[in-house]
C-alpha cells in the first residue's frame, strides 16, 4: 500500500512539473508574452506578475512639450496677425504719423491731462502732415489718430512680450530641442528688429521735403519692408506651431504627390508676393487711381503704365503700374490656387488635407471679390481693412496646406 501511494505521488509531481515547463515555454515562445510585456507585465519563473505603471517615457514627454510649444507659437502668430490688421487700419485712417517720438517705455503711458494733450498736439503741428494735410485739425480729431497709432505700438510691445517671456521660461525648463533653440531665438530677435523697422518707416513720413507739396506719407519701400518682415514672422511662427501640433499626414509617396508639394510651395510664394505688393498699393494710395474692373479706365493696359524713367522705377513708384501689378498678381494667385485644387483631386489625400485645400480655394475667391469691391467703391476704410486682413487669412490657409503636405521624416 505504501509503495502504491508513493508511485501515485511521484506520477502527480511529474505531471505538475510538466505543466510548469509547458507554461514557461508558452510564455517565453508565444506572442502572448510580448503582449503581456507591452501591457506592463512580466513572466518570472513561469508565473505572471504585474508591474506598476512606469513614468512617461522620453518620447511621450517630447510629444507633450511639442504640443505646448506648438500652441504657444500659433498663439504668437495670432498676435502678429492682430498687429498686421491693426497696422492696416492705422494706415487707412492716416494715423501712423500722429506720434512723432519713439520711446520703448515712456510712450506706454498716453497723455491724460489737457496740458499733456496740448503738448503732444503742439509737437505734431511741427511736422509736414499737419502743415500740408491736417492744418485745420482739432484736438479731438488728433486724439483719435493718436490713439490709433498708440494702440498699434502697444500691440507690438505685447507681441514682443508674448515671444520673449515664454522663451525664457521654456528655455529654463528644457522644452526646446537642440535644433529648435536657434529658431526660437531668431524669432525673438526678429520681433525686436520689427519694432526698429516700424520706427524707421514712420520717420520717413516726418521728414521735411521742400521740393514736394504732395501729401506726406511714409516711404512705400519702408512700408513694404515693415509689412514683409511682419508676414515673415507670422509665417515662420505659424509653420513651426502647426508642424509641432499637427501629426504629419502619412501619404504614400508618388510622382503626383511630389508634384503637388512643389505646386503648393510655388502657390504659397505667389500668395506671399501678392500680399507684399499690397504694401506698395497702400503706400502710394494706388487704389484710388483706376476704380474700374476688369479694365483700367477705358483700356486694358493704361497709357501711363510706363510714364516714369528709368522703366524699373514704374514698378515701385508709379501708382498706375503698382495697381496693375497687384491686379496681375491677384489673378495669378487665384489661377494657381484653382489649379492646385483641381490637381489635388487626382491625388489620394487624407480628409484633413482636402479640407485645408478647400479652405484655401474658398478664401482665394473671397479675397478677389473683396479686392474688386474695394476698388469699385473707391476704397472705403472698413472694406479695405477687410481686404487687407483677407490677404493674411489667405496666407494662413496656404501655410496650413504646406504643413499638411510636408514630407514625413523617416
Amino acid at each position: 500500500w505504501m509503495l502504491h501511494v508513493t508511485l501515485k505521488a511521484g506520477v502527480m509531481m511529474l505531471k505538475i512539473q510538466l505543466c510548469i515547463t509547458g507554461i514557461n515555454y508558452f510564455f517565453k515562445r508565444t506572442p502572448l508574452r510580448q503582449w503581456l510585456l507591452k501591457r506592463g507585465q512580466t513572466t518570472e519563473g513561469g508565473h505572471v506578475s504585474v508591474r506598476t505603471a512606469s513614468m512617461p517615457s522620453a518620447a511621450s514627454d517630447r510629444v507633450l512639450s511639442d504640443r505646448v510649444l506648438g500652441r504657444w507659437l500659433v498663439g504668437c502668430s495670432g498676435l502678429v496677425l492682430g498687429a498686421v490688421v491693426l497696422g492696416g487700419v492705422t494706415r487707412l485712417t492716416e494715423s501712423g504719423l500722429s506720434m512723432v517720438d519713439w520711446h520703448l517705455v515712456k510712450e506706454m503711458k498716453p497723455p491724460r491731462t489737457e496740458a499733456e494733450w496740448e503738448d503732444e498736439f503742439s509737437k505734431y503741428k511741427q511736422f509736414p502732415e499737419f502743415k500740408i494735410l491736417n492744418h485745420d485739425m482739432t484736438l479731438t480729431e488728433f486724439k483719435f489718430i493718436f490713439y490709433m497709432e498708440w494702440g498699434h505700438r502697444m500691440w507690438g510691445r505685447l507681441v514682443g512680450l508674448a515671444y520673449i517671456l515664454p522663451t525664457v521660461y521654456f528655455m529654463k525648463r528644457g522644452y526646446f530641442s537642440r535644433s529648435m533653440k536657434p529658431r526660437v531665438l531668431g524669432l525673438c530677435g526678429f520681433v525686436f528688429f520689427q519694432g526698429l523697422l516700424g520706427w524707421y518707416m514712420v520717420k520717413s513720413g516726418l521728414e521735411e521735403k521742400t521740393e514736394s507739396y504732395d501729401i506726406p506719407r511714409v516711404s512705400q519701400y519702408r512700408l513694404a519692408a515693415h509689412l514683409g518682415s511682419a508676414l515673415l514672422l507670422y509665417c515662420s511662427s505659424l509653420w513651426m506651431g502647426l508642424t509641432l501640433m499637427l501629426p504629419a499626414s502619412k501619404i504614400p509617396d508618388s510622382r503626383n504627390l511630389l508634384q503637388l508639394r512643389r505646386f503648393a510651395k510655388a502657390t504659397g510664394g505667389l500668395v506671399f508676393l501678392t500680399a507684399l505688393s499690397g504694401a506698395f498699393v497702400a503706400g502710394l494710395d494706388a487704389g484710388l487711381v483706376y476704380n474700374s474692373f476688369p479694365k483700367m479706365g477705358e483700356c486694358w493696359i493704361p497709357d501711363d503704365l510706363l510714364a516714369f524713367s528709368p522703366t524699373i522705377k514704374n514698378v515701385f513708384e508709379n501708382p498706375t503700374t503698382v495697381q496693375f501689378d497687384h491686379r496681375i498678381l491677384g489673378i495669378a494667385s487665384l489661377s494657381a490656387i484653382t489649379g492646385l485644387y483641381l490637381f489635388s483631386r487626382r491625388v489620394h489625400l487624407p480628409r484633413r488635407v482636402k479640407i485645408a485645400i478647400g479652405c484655401l480655394t474658398a478664401m482665394a475667391y473671397t479675397q478677389v471679390a473683396l479686392g474688386i469691391s474695394t476698388l469699385l467703391l473707391y476704397v472705403p476704410t472698413p472694406l479695405a481693412a477687410t481686404h487687407q486682413s483677407g490677404s493674411v487669412a489667405l496666407l494662413t490657409f496656404a501655410i496650413w496646406v504646406l504643413a499638411e503636405l510636408r514630407k514625413v521624416v523617416k
